[in-house]
């Protein structure tokens, strides 16, 4: 996607690369093709459901066919996707590596690296950071236990929804609908003999977990592998992210974990702080 050169002052006619066309940026306010890709790309990221053209159209002011036009080249370049079975856009592939590399980077600098760094020693286990990204959970960052046994995942690991605990507290909250969609795109295959596999029992799983914001993986993902993880939201109290410890179970029972879940929750705490610092400046 290329950027304007010319300053939109002068009124001139800018061609994008990438194909969006021509229009002028004016005193008059008319925004570039570039900028209203931005803001279709900025309202679907941020809207946490699909969206549809006519929906889009309406949210950024745009005729429905300059809308449906300009999401039609995003879904081209693999920046916009359909939802299964529906007619409304999600984030594409394109987009959600995008978005994960910033936040990876970001991620490895002070101070969200460092509250993870101080959880780990506090519990003395390795804690993780970890967003949603469409069937999968992926691990933005990760500090390992100074412990001989232990599991490597490197951050951009994928891991299953269904059976870890990252992903159930993701699926828990959301709407039903979407859960059930979700889940009904994706095989449950049963990891170990702890792996809830029946569509029933996973929902009542799922409840427990959007009530009490505590998510569970008793040996469901990997046997022999405990992990509890607590959400993170952000400052308007919707959950973006998750933070959780892992332990062999020869170390760390569900109890002990769970005895974790007031530490983890600061530590939760902490990191919201950080993304209502980056909106102040």
């Amino acid at each position: 996607m290329q950027i304007p050169q010319d300053s939109p002052r002068r009124g001139k006619k800018v061609v994008s690369s990438r194909g969006f066309g021509s229009e002028t940026a004016d005193a008059s306010g008319k925004a570039f093709p570039t900028v209203k890709a931005v803001g279709i790309l900025e309202a679907i990221a941020s809207a946490r459901r699909p969206l549809g053209v006519s929906e889009i159209g309406v949210l950024l002011g745009l005729p429905k066919p300059t809308a449906h036009r300009i999401v039609r080249m995003l879904e081209s370049e693999g920046l916009l996707q359909h939802e299964p079975g529906t007619r409304r856009f999600v984030p594409g592939a394109r987009l959600v590596k995008f978005g994960l590399d910033i936040v990876g980077a970001a991620m490895l600098s002070a101070p969200r690296h460092s509250i993870l760094e101080a959880l780990s020693q506090n519990v003395g286990e390795t804690c993780n950071f970890g967003v949603m990204n469409g069937r999968h959970v992926v691990y933005l960052d990760r500090v390992e236990s100074e412990w001989p046994l232990g599991l490597r995942f490197e951050p951009g690991s994928r891991v299953p929804m269904y059976c870890t605990a990252m992903g159930k507290l993701f699926l828990s909250w959301l709407p039903k609908a979407r859960r059930a969609a979700l889940l009904g795109s994706m095989p449950l295959h049963r990891y170990t003999e702890n792996t809830i596999v029946d569509p029933e029992n996973l929902e009542k799983e799922l409840e427990k977990i959007r009530s009490s914001k505590i998510s569970i993986d008793n040996q469901e993902f990997l046997a022999g592998v405990i992990c509890v993880a607590v959400p993170v939201f952000d400052s308007s109290g919707e959950p973006v992210a998750a933070i959780a410890i892992s332990a062999p179970l020869a170390r760390m029972s569900v109890e002990n974990g769970l005895s974790h879940v007031p530490l983890l929750r600061v530590s939760a705490s902490r990191l919201t702080e950080t993304f209502d610092q980056e909106e102040i400046k």
